[in-house]
């Protein structure tokens, strides 16, 4: 038999650069087989494929996102000395939007929070700041965030989800009412990423050139308008296209419809911090705005869609420990675990070089680190000194003394909760938002969206304290809450079987 090397176009190659034989034919002992094992290009093939998806993220595994650039249009000098916010300063940037509890397979249109992370490649090195499309959460301990999370996914028994424990747990944890009731509220289901808000959550510090010091929360607010979608609406998107608002961005992006964000911050003295009349940085509360107005900042923009999504989508690795000069955390206790928990999940998820992956890459010339080889290791320092210090001329950093970014410590260490202020309560804001901020059919919509979300399988164990929740939230609210479950489990359909609508009995043997 004759061979040929057939290469149409070129051909291809292996990963190591030399021409691959074949990329539709394995090699075998006669037409029939067995396949060798020395067929490199095949073995190479099947254990690339065979891991060609890094673990999805265990939280906001399913959502996308796209490059753009950030524009600082106003002079924030008197708080910050970081680069990006002086103005007239331009920084290209990428965004990835999520939702929370589903895996990567999952509707878009579940009620869920949304994930709005953001990258900014400054010239002074990354800033991520890693939010929802909320400014609260369920939670102001890391200590709770993997319990949390694990009510929201599947029953280790079932494998199915379950509202039984999402709400054995919030109802467990009253912290969660100021989140659960903008989760269960019109802001729970998006119409589009473009047109929800975000936030940066927690509450950050800012310094300035001459080291002071001012307390600072982020508001994207969309330059689309908020909208939303009743929960209707998302149950049939979910089952007609899962990925809708994966689907809008790109497609917005592509036809030149660029969605657009305005950053503005809310300021707090440093020193107001210590004696406003609630914790400042529990991450279920917000700063009302007629305490500390909102500033504008500047103008975020997506202009460019990825041009391949694993590359520069799943391996983006956002993380809130990449922060520059002029911007510093917080005591916000969920803040400060996952400084060390988003970079800890990508070193498993993605590789301890993750750093290195272009979409991950600092932007800044010449700069070095310490990290050493590991896997994927691509980036090196040829022979020089791996270790500080050292005698042979590569520089290491040595400052010593408290750093710029620092806050004073007030006691011993201890395991309690934040010290109660006098407005500090786990209902009042909730409370305050559906009351004061809602209009009525705003609330109609919310006792619908948490009566049907209780229906779908609360247990009679756990409903009593369901109607207590919203009872401590509002008396008249949880009334209306209560009698609307008490209503719907009067007319609950049968459970599905053979004979349901839409079920097509085949009476072939075939």
């Amino acid at each position: 038999m004759t061979h040929t090397q057939d290469r149409p176009q070129g051909g291809s190659f292996t990963p190591t650069g030399a021409p691959a034989p074949s990329d539709r034919s394995s090699l075998t002992a006669g037409d029939t087989g067995p396949l060798l094992l020395h067929d490199h290009h095949f073995i190479d093939q099947m254990a690339h494929f065979n891991r060609e998806r890094v673990p999805e993220r265990n939280v906001h595994a399913k959502g996308s996102g796209a490059f753009g650039v950030f524009e600082c249009t106003e002079d924030m000098s008197a708080y910050t000395k970081a680069a990006m916010f002086q103005a007239g300063t331009s920084t290209d940037m990428l965004a990835r939007f999520s939702t929370v509890a589903g895996e990567q397979g999952s509707p878009d249109t579940w009620r869920d929070p949304r994930g709005f992370s953001l990258k900014f490649y400054t010239s002074e090195g990354n800033w991520d700041l890693v939010g929802n499309n909320t400014p609260v959460f369920f939670i102001r301990d890391t200590m709770k965030f993997p319990h949390f999370i694990r009510s929201q996914k599947r029953r280790g028994g079932t494998g199915l989800r379950d509202n039984d424990m999402q709400w054995d747990f919030w109802t467990l944890n009253p912290e969660s009412a100021h989140q659960v009731t903008w989760l269960m509220g019109d802001r729970g289901l998006p119409a589009s990423w473009r047109n929800m808000q975000g936030y940066g959550s927690h509450t950050y510090l800012w310094i300035n050139e001459a080291g002071e010091k001012t307390w600072v929360k982020f508001h994207f607010h969309s330059d689309q308008g908020v909208k939303n979608l009743t929960q209707e609406a998302g149950n049939k998107l979910a089952g007609e296209d899962s990925d809708f608002h994966r689907r809008d961005l790109q497609e917005a992006i592509g036809r030149g419809d660029f969605p657009s964000w305005t950053l503005k911050v809310q300021l707090m003295p440093y020193e107001e911090a210590k004696t406003y009349r609630f914790n400042p940085f529990d991450l279920t509360k917000v700063w009302p705005h007629s305490d500390y107005p909102l500033h504008t900042v500047g103008k975020m923009t997506l202009n460019k869609n990825p041009d391949n999504f694993f590359a520069q989508i799943e391996q983006a690795a956002f993380e809130p420990s990449a922060i520059v000069p002029g911007i510093g955390f917080s005591p916000d206790k969920m803040l400060l675990g996952r400084v060390f928990a988003y970079a800890d999940t990508h070193r498993y998820r993605i590789g301890p070089n993750y750093h290195q992956l272009p979409v991950n890459k600092h932007r800044v010339e010449g700069a070095q680190t310490y990290h050493f080889d590991g896997p994927m290791a691509y980036e090196h320092s040829g022979d020089a000194p791996v270790y500080a210090a050292n005698s042979y001329g590569r520089g290491y950093s040595d400052l010593t003394g408290p750093p710029e970014d620092s806050w004073e410590l007030d006691g011993e260490m201890t395991r309690e909760a934040y010290r109660l202020r006098e407005d500090d309560d786990d209902f009042g804001q909730a409370r305050a938002l559906v009351n004061d901020v809602w209009d009525d059919a705003q609330r109609e919509r919310f006792v619908g969206n948490v009566a049907g979300h209780v229906l779908g399988g609360v247990s009679d164990e756990v409903l009593p304290r369901v109607f207590e929740y919203w009872k401590n939230v509002d008396e008249e609210i949880g009334k209306r809450i209560q009698a609307k479950v008490e209503e719907g489990k009067a007319t609950l359909p049968a459970p599905h079987d053979a004979e349901a609508e839409g079920v097509i009995e085949d009476p072939t043997s075939v």
